[in-house]
C-alpha cells in the first residue's frame, strides 16, 4: 500500500508513520517541520504547508491510503486562547486534503477529529456520562477548535456522499505517550505533568491548573495506533471514538507521574488557568461492537512510558 501521512512529524503522526512501515507500506510523510529528532522512517519525507492547495495536490497523487493529521493545534491553554488561527488554519489544510483526494483518486481518507467535538452541557462536573458518538449533536463544542473538527467530519461526510471517497473518522480522546510535544505551550496535560515532575527536585511543589479535580480519560499512543488501523481496514464509515474509557482526576494522574519520578512533591493549585471542560469520558460501546477493540496499557505503564522519555529531554535540554 501507498500510503500518505500527514502531519507525520507530530506526535501521533511520528508514531503513525513508524507503524505503518513496520507493517511493510510504503510511506510519504509530510510537514510544515522537519523534526528531525522524531527519527521517522518513511521512504519520502516533504516539508510543505498544505494550506496551499497545489502542496495537497502533490503528494496525494499516486496514494491509496491517506492518514489526514495536520493540524494547527496544542493543549488547553493554547485551544481556549487561540480561535481564528486555529480555524482558518486547519480548514484550509482539510479542504484542500479533501478536494486534493478526490482529485488524486485517492482510495480511502482517515481524518483525526477529537473529544472535543462533543457538547459541552454534558461535560459541567466531573462525575460525567460517558460520551457516545451520537452526543456530538446538537452541537455545542465548548473551543473553535472543537467547531472547526466537526465541521471536518460534515466535509468529509460531503465528499463521501457526493463522490463517493471512502472516508473514516477517529475521535480522538487524550492521547498520550514519548516523543509529544511537552514544552513551549502546546503541550497537553499529560506531557505538561511530566515535565513539571521531571524539573521539580525533591521536596519541590507544582502547580495543577485548576482544582485537581477536573476529570478525562488518556489513551497510551500504542493503544491508539492498533486503533486507528483497525478503523482503517474495517467497513465503518461513522465516527468513532479512540480513547479509553477509564476516568481519571487531574489530581490522580499526578499522583501516578509523581510515584513513577520516585521524587516527593506537594501541590499548588491556580485557579485562574484554563482547565477545559469540568469532566469528559469516552464511550467505548461502538468500537468495541465494530472492532472488537479495547485498550490494554494501564495508566501505570504508559505514564512511566512517557515520563521517562520526558524525564530524558529534560535533562538533554539542560546540557
Amino acid at each position: 500500500m501507498r500510503i500518505l501521512v500527514t502531519g507525520g512529524k507530530g506526535f501521533i503522526g511520528s508514531h503513525l508513520v513508524n507503524y505503518l512501515k513496520q507493517k511493510g507500506h510504503w510511506i510519504r510523510n509530510v510537514d510544515i517541520k522537519d523534526k528531525a529528532y522524531l527519527d521517522t522512517k518513511e521512504d519520502e519525507f516533504h516539508c510543505l504547508d498544505l494550506r496551499n492547495y497545489d502542496n495537497a495536490v502533490r503528494v496525494t497523487k499516486d496514494i491509496d491510503w491517506v492518514f489526514n493529521l495536520s493540524a494547527n493545534m496544542g493543549g488547553i491553554g493554547f485551544i481556549t486562547e487561540v480561535g481564528a488561527e486555529v480555524m482558518h488554519d486547519n480548514a484550509l489544510i482539510n479542504i484542500n486534503v479533501m478536494e486534493a483526494c478526490r482529485a488524486s483518486l485517492v482510495k480511502r481518507v482517515f481524518f483525526s477529529s477529537s473529544a472535543c467535538v462533543y457538547n459541552q452541557n454534558m461535560q459541567t462536573s466531573p462525575v460525567v456520562e460517558p460520551l457516545k458518538e451520537e452526543h456530538a449533536l446538537p452541537a455545542n463544542p465548548d473551543t473553535f477548535y472543537g467547531w472547526e473538527k466537526l465541521f471536518t467530519e460534515f466535509l468529509m461526510k460531503a465528499y463521501s456522499k457526493d463522490y463517493g471517497l471512502d472516508i473514516r473518522i477517529a475521535r480522538f480522546h487524550n492521547i498520550y505517550g514519548p516523543r509529544g510535544t511537552y514544552k513551549g505551550g502546546r503541550e497537553k496535560a499529560p506531557a505538561a505533568l511530566c515535565r513539571k515532575v521531571a524539573e521539580a527536585k525533591d521536596g519541590d511543589s507544582i502547580i495543577i491548573w485548576g482544582d485537581g479535580k477536573q476529570t478525562r480519560s488518556f489513551l497510551y499512543i500504542d493503544d491508539a495506533l492498533e486503533a486507528i488501523h483497525q478503523l482503517m481496514l474495517s467497513n465503518f464509515t461513522e465516527p468513532l471514538n479512540i480513547g479509553s474509557d477509564e476516568i481519571i482526576s487531574i489530581d490522580e494522574l499526578v499522583d501516578i507521574i509523581v510515584k513513577v519520578s520516585g521524587k516527593k512533591l506537594t501541590k499548588t493549585y491556580d485557579p485562574t488557568k484554563p482547565q477545559g471542560v469540568r469532566g469528559r469520558n469516552a464511550d467505548l460501546t461502538l468500537i468495541k461492537k465494530v472492532l472488537g477493540w479495547t485498550p490494554r496499557i494501564s495508566y501505570e505503564e504508559g505514564l512511566a512510558r512517557a515520563y521517562r522519555w520526558i524525564e530524558s529531554m529534560v535533562k538533554q535540554d539542560k546540557t
